[in-house]
């Protein structure tokens, strides 16, 4: 399975702010919107933009988000980086 790094998909550190969350949000939602980008990859992208502030503007899904996200990095230090790792390669190509 796959793990999501919401705060890599707004390219934030996982020290931002909620003013932080929403001003990456409206940028990466405005480069990433269908209407506006003619990329085949460009709905999964604002899919993946569109689910990260759902999860980082609640803030008790933050929080559980947050939760989960120290365990796993805890419990399969290796995985979680391998998985950083791949995603953070995948956007670059």
């Amino acid at each position: 399975m796959q793990h999501k790094d919401h705060y890599a998909a707004l390219g934030l550190p996982s020290s931002a702010t909620l003013a932080d969350i929403k001003k990456a949000f409206r940028q990466q939602a405005s480069l990433h919107h269908p209407d506006r980008n003619a990329s085949a990859q460009a709905p999964a992208r604002f899919r993946t933009v569109q689910e990260a502030y759902d999860v980082l503007s609640n803030p008790v899904a933050r929080k559980a988000y947050d939760d989960n996200r120290q365990r796993n990095l805890l419990d399969s230090p290796l995985e979680t980086a391998r998985t950083i790792w791949l995603d953070y390669f995948a956007r670059l190509v």
